[in-house]
């Protein structure tokens, strides 16, 4: 064995608190290594030059490279060891800086474990074994998850690439929380009018399958192979008699049913189409207030259906679709404002959140785009809006800022006055961010040409008194106490992961944070991918995004599946469970055990039972080998002699006692 050591200094971030050439020196003692350097950027094109040259002049068959996270730039290096003429995985990777240099500022302790380290990565490479990929053909569909405006523009981009698309919604319509506004910011243009062609796309698209009303059951398989079950609810209509003529909502006796499109600031029939641009525009019985399956009796939807669609008997099915890759565009749903008590949210009728009060502006609302107070019809004349409703709050556990809120809200401060021209509009803020293109200037329009005024600071409680409401907290910069009486209060709230999507994460076997936001492989390198190969991540789903961002990535997650499609086969990870069928005593436990499903029950020869890895579908997660009785499984590149080597050079004296 020949092993070459190159140390990175990575500028400053390393060598700022590790002495890096030390490091290198210390490592030529180390048996084996025949060659060892400290370079400034080892990921530069000539830091990975030098270790390519180094591999030829010195016969190196194997590289440590004691650098930054494997996660960021282990592919760099290999790559850089495979054109030197080795088999990639003849290579280690020390992380000194994360591991070391980050998370301490003592520099010869930092440069002692730096060296551990090193040493400990040499140890592991000289019992490493080439390994060799294997390629498998490719389903060249994608399923998209999500039907808002980043799966809408995802779905539409790859179905222009020539990819059949499989879009699941979970709602009856596709449109996402886009279609619920009435104008978008900053160019106070038609929601309805920009998302709409969009949404008529899709439906006439040839390339894409919709499944509204639908959910996620299970995903199998792996990148390039998806077996995926969707549950496709039982709307009680057939969709394919409906015709969308709405003669059912005309005659539904239940008119007090809850609307979900409208968030509840009006009701609606029991059965219903969302909203008239709806797609598809079908009908669909909710069975908690439809008198048929709450009382027993009724039907007059079925009995004046001009095409007989209605089916009480209706049941969910399960259908299947295989696909070679998925784009997950869940989107997020807003905070719960009830949670503020001290604002009489859910106590006070005219206490209402943003999205309640888009859809009193919008022509296609209850009110028909005319503002009225829930409580008595009356049209509001002073209106406060108060910021930061379930962002940037410890107290209710969002601390992160929801990023759109204070754009919509001086949307809507504009907005009231065109639809009230004597209205006055006040905003309780913590601070203005406006950083997107042209946003600022929108902000500053509201204050300076509607009059809009901006009080900084937080609201401690919002009363009643008659039939106003007071609003009373604190004005920062005058350093004094307001009070505003209000005919309305809008609340702006923020944005958080949408309803089940850890459980989804979970099927998708993707990563997601404290808040069920989805996790990216890399914020930097990897925004839209995820730890799971053949899985991209859309719009809001992996954290708050405005329409611009999220249709942004829906086409960059659209551009990394037509690139994954761009071959016919693609190159198996090696790094798989391996059985060793003389150990092996068929317990199955493994097969229990693995959460890809890569690992099947069979017989050898002789008929005894025994385990056996499907290479393309195992992701490497080792569970397997740490569950097998025997060690007959073990987790190649990651063995345990491999492990313990690396244990045994960290700490030799325990071992041997052990």
């Amino acid at each position: 064995m020949r092993i070459g050591v190159f140390v990175c200094h990575c500028g400053s971030n390393i060598a700022g608190t590790v002495d890096c050439e030390k490091v290198a020196a210390a490592a030529k003692d180390f048996p084996d290594v025949v060659y060892s350097d400290d370079t400034m950027y080892a990921c530069s094109e000539p830091g990975q030059q030098g270790i390519i040259e180094a591999v030829k002049e010195h016969k190196l068959t194997g590289v440590v490279v004691a650098s930054c996270s494997p996660r960021m730039h282990e592919p760099t290096f290999r790559r850089a060891v495979e054109r030197a003429g080795l088999n990639k995985y003849m290579f280690e990777m020390a992380n000194i800086r994360e591991h070391v240099s980050w998370v301490g500022k003592d520099k010869e302790l930092n440069t002692n474990k730096a060296i551990d380290l090193v040493m400990i990565a040499a140890e592991k490479l000289r019992r490493d074994k080439p390994l060799i990929s294997k390629k498998f053909d490719i389903n060249k569909r994608v399923l998209i998850i999500g039907g808002g405006v980043a799966g809408i523009q995802a779905a539409l981009d790859c179905a222009d690439g020539g990819l059949e698309v499989v879009l699941v919604e979970k709602t009856t319509s596709i449109g996402g929380k886009m279609a619920k506004l009435d104008k978008t910011f900053p160019t106070v243009d038609c929601s309805s009018c920009v998302l709409g062609p969009k949404m008529v796309d899709v439906a006439q698209n040839p390339n894409i399958t919709l499944h509204t009303y639908s959910e996620i059951e299970e995903v199998g398989g792996y990148v390039g192979n998806f077996e995926i079950k969707v549950k496709k609810k039982a709307t009680f209509v057939d969709w394919e008699k409906c015709t969308g003529c709405g003669l059912c909502m005309e005659k539904c006796p239940s008119k007090k049913s809850f609307d979900y499109f409208n968030e509840g600031i009006g009701t609606t029939t029991a059965i219903n189409i969302p909203f008239p641009q709806a797609i598809p525009k079908k009908a669909k019985i909710d069975a908690d207030f439809c008198r048929k399956f709450t009382k027993g009796k009724c039907g007059v939807c079925a009995k004046i259906c001009p095409t007989k669609a209605i089916d009480f008997e209706m049941k969910d099915e399960i259908i299947t679709e295989n696909v070679g890759a998925i784009i997950t565009a869940t989107g997020y749903d807003l905070f719960d404002f009830k949670k503020y008590a001290e604002y009489g949210a859910g106590k006070y009728p005219d206490v209402i959140t943003s999205m309640q009060y888009e859809r009193l502006m919008s022509a296609s609302g209850p009110t028909t785009g005319h503002i009225k107070r829930p409580s008595d019809g009356k049209e509001p004349k002073n209106i406060v809006f108060i910021q930061c409703v379930g962002s940037r709050d410890k107290s209710v556990n969002r601390p992160y800022c929801s990023g759109f809120c204070c754009m919509y809200t001086a949307k809507q401060a504009i907005l009231t006055k065109d639809h009230i021209p004597d209205s006055q509009s006040y905003v309780f803020y913590m601070d203005i961010r406006s950083p997107g293109k042209s946003y600022d200037e929108f902000v500053r329009r509201g204050i300076e040409e509607y009059g809009t005024e901006y009080i900084r600071g937080r609201v401690a409680m919002v009363y009643p008194v008659g039939d106003k409401l007071i609003v009373r907290g604190a004005d920062t910069l005058a350093g004094s106490q307001v009070e505003v009486e209000a005919d309305l209060v809008v609340l702006a709230v923020g944005a958080e992961s949408a309803v089940g999507a850890p459980q989804l994460a979970e099927t998708l076997r993707i990563s997601y944070d404290t808040y069920g936001f989805y996790m990216e492989s890399h914020p930097k390198l990897k925004p839209v991918e995820t730890n799971t190969a053949g899985v991209y991540l859309a719009g809001a789903c992996q954290g708050p995004k405005d329409i611009p961002a999220s249709v942004g990535q829906g086409s960059a997650a659209a551009a990394k599946v037509l690139a994954l499609f761009s071959k016919d086969q693609l190159e198996s990870d090696p790094q798989t469970a391996l059985v060793n069928a003389a150990r092996c005593i068929g317990c199955y436990k493994c097969v229990e055990t693995c959460p890809f499903g890569a690992i099947k029950e069979i017989e050898d020869r002789f008929g005894n039972a025994k385990a056996e890895v499907i290479e393309t579908i195992c992701q490497g997660c080792g569970l397997c080998s740490v569950t097998c009785p025997q060690s007959a499984i073990q987790l190649q590149h990651f063995t345990d002699n491999q492990i313990l080597s690396e244990v045994k050079a960290l700490c030799p004296s325990m071992m041997e006692k052990s």
